[in-house]
């Protein structure tokens, strides 16, 4: 085994924003907002200050002079020192200092200037307006709770001072003013206490939604992230890639830019999933992916993985050229990473890639998928090569499929001949354990007996239509076979995109249940989400009618395709059966937490679960603790015929 297979390790960033972070860079944007607002506060308060001097020409006329020229020159001080300040970017204290300086000042150096006066009445009265330095510090400016008392306090003392030593009043005026500036001071003070409160509190507010929108963002980013990450290897998955590839194609369709989409299949994974294990299996697609991976971006490519030990490469702006070269060194890095593999039929003894490559050309057809199906006939000629190779697409070589030409007259008269069948594989209740609904799968088998596998059959009887009367014959066979006689409470049938695209297909289900006395909320008729099937009007319609007969419409494979998520929310299915690549990649970590997330989305749409493919107790043992509603599988029941099943 090779270092860098024995290396193999996941590292991940955890990126951390603090409540207490966020508190940190409000306070730093109210500092700079507590500058600017002391700033003008102080331009304004000078303004006012100066804009004083006409009462003071009007009320003590006899000492203007020197009050006003007492008010333009400490109003010049202050701006000069507060500018001074603020250029040298003082601290914000200081600032807020030099502003309570500044009215400390102004109060005392127009105070005493102007008790010189001889006009004491005018004067008595005029001193009433030294409150507004108190409502200064504690109202107009933003200083914190200490400093504004410390600075309406130090008024309040001068005013004390100055009717008690320097200027002749009566003990009335004295009591009277002396109130009245006390009330100023302590509900001024009062005030700026609630105010600095509140800010604070407005500021832990601020932090702390600011820290959850963070989280929030951060949980739609990684969210956004894993819809588009293999959860195995942690590069791109099908999702992203079907995404690039639209990018890809509208730009072909609109500039005639050019792309090329390689498809990498693992050479017999299967063999080595059987020597070595599924986690040795999972490791082995992963260092393979991160090879791919640095081959594949340094070039400017993206790559993904396309499902099972398929990866898939979209190449844009790559040349014929350029293209094969990097495939072949894709192919020649996963060589040299020599991961051991001894159960190869062939003569290698090491894990090796085959790869087909397809480029855009002016008949490439009207969908992307035209070209990835090009690609994936390239490589099933790089499989029939020998594999550990790479083939790019040929129009003129034979497809794969032609030499399945012989089963379609086969798939013509197959019900005719009787060499067509149904087997049915019970579906259980998690919770009673009992078996309340069947799933109909279809069997072909060649004239001398030789079974045909469906995934051989099926997708020829789709290209040559057979599967329209195939389709209607598996309904009412399975209808007359379980549901007459009452053998399971429903069954299942699946059913293909172009039997929903057929005109009267819904009407010819309603036909079978009118004649077979069934009530259609017995039967199921499953759609493969994997399968190539626009939500097209035709397909939305045939299901609303579906629908409307009772039938029950079910989303089969869920997770193995593309599609998937826009399936939810375009159709409402009853039962959604997870793919089974899911549960048998419970053997780790990420694919259990994979799982889990899966069923969490498809309980919060409201759909009854179904996870197929349980093989062993263990895996019956999760889904029960998952709280699955219904599972499938060979540990559960093998398909039989149907006298074979037991009655309900």
């Amino acid at each position: 085994m090779s270092a860098a297979y024995a290396n193999v390790r996941r590292d991940e960033l955890t990126v951390s924003f603090s409540s207490a972070e966020a508190l940190k860079s409000l306070e730093t944007e109210n500092d700079a907002a507590r500058r600017r607002s002391s700033r003008h506060g102080l331009w304004i308060a000078v303004v006012v200050y100066v804009a004083f001097a006409l009462p003071d020409r009007w009320l003590i006329p006899d000492v203007a002079p020197v009050t006003i020229a007492a008010r333009f020159v400490i109003a010049t001080i202050a701006l000069l020192a507060f500018e001074a300040l603020r250029l040298a970017n003082a601290k914000t204290v200081w600032l807020d200092i030099t502003c309570a300086a500044a009215l400390l000042v102004g109060y005392v150096g127009w105070l005493y200037p102007a008790i010189a006066t001889r006009d004491v009445t005018a004067m008595s009265y005029y001193m009433i307006f030294g409150a507004i330095f108190m409502m200064g510090a504690n109202l107009f400016f933003s200083f914190p709770f200490r400093l504004s008392v410390i600075t309406s306090g130090l008024v309040l003392c001068a005013f004390f001072v100055t009717i008690e030593e320097f200027f002749p009043s009566s003990q009335t005026y004295k009591l009277a003013f002396g109130i009245f500036y006390i009330s100023c001071f302590a509900f001024t003070s009062f005030v700026n206490w609630r105010l600095n409160v509140e800010r604070r509190n407005v500021l832990l507010n601020a932090a702390e939604a600011r820290h959850q929108h963070w989280e929030a963002s951060e949980r739609g980013r990684s969210l956004l992230e894993l819809s588009h990450t293999d959860y195995l290897t942690g590069i791109s998955n099908r999702r992203a890639l079907d995404r690039r590839l639209d990018e890809c194609w509208a730009a072909w369709k609109d500039e005639r830019r050019d792309f090329s989409v390689f498809l990498i299949d693992v050479d017999f994974f299967k063999r080595f999933n059987d020597r070595y294990g599924h986690q040795e299996g999972d490791r082995c697609l992963t260092v393979i992916a991160n090879a791919l991976k640095a081959v594949v971006e340094s070039s400017d490519g993206m790559i993904g993985r396309y499902g099972g030990e398929e990866f898939i490469v979209v190449m844009p702006a790559a040349l014929p050229k350029f293209a094969m070269t990097l495939a072949e060194k894709i192919r020649m890095e996963v060589e040299s990473l020599a991961i051991a593999h001894d159960e190869r039929p062939d003569d290698m003894s090491i894990v090796t890639v085959s790869i087909g490559v397809a480029f855009t050309r002016e008949k490439v057809g009207e969908k992307v998928e035209r070209i990835v199906r090009e690609a994936d006939l390239a490589l099933y000629n790089a499989k029939a090569s020998g594999r550990n190779c790479i083939r790019s697409f040929d129009p003129l070589l034979p497809r794969p499929d032609d030499h399945a030409g012989k089963l379609v007259p086969l798939l013509a008269a197959a019900i005719d001949r009787k060499l067509v069948s149904l087997v049915y594989q019970p579906i259980f209740d998690v919770t009673n354990g009992k078996a309340r609904a069947v799933e109909a799968l279809m069997r072909l088998r060649m004239p001398d007996g030789t079974a045909v596998s469906p995934k051989t059959f099926i997708p020829v009887a789709e290209r040559s239509g057979a599967i329209l009367e195939l389709g209607r014959w598996a309904i009412e066979t399975a209808c007359r076979d379980i549901l007459m006689t009452d053998r399971m409470a429903s069954v299942s049938v699946n059913v293909s995109p172009i039997q929903l695209r057929s005109p009267g297909f819904a009407a010819s289900v309603a036909d079978i249940l009118a004649r077979c006395g069934i009530c259609g909320s017995r039967l199921a008729l499953e759609v493969t989400e994997g399968l190539d099937m626009d939500m097209q009007s035709e397909v939305l319609k045939c299901i609303a009618d579906l629908r409307a007969l009772g039938v029950e419409i079910w989303l089969d494979d869920f997770g193995c395709g593309f599609a998937g998520l826009s399936w939810l929310r375009a159709i409402e299915f009853q039962t959604v059966k997870v793919d089974r690549t899911f549960l048998h990649d419970c053997s780790n970590p990420r694919g259990l937490t994979m799982l889990q997330d899966m069923i969490a989305l498809i309980r919060n749409r409201g759909n009854t679960i179904l996870v197929e493919g349980v093989e062993t107790a263990a895996q019956f043992s999760l889904l029960k603790d998952l709280r699955i509603d219904r599972v499938q599988g060979f540990h559960m029941g093998m398909p039989v015929s149907a006298e074979l099943l037991s009655a309900a």
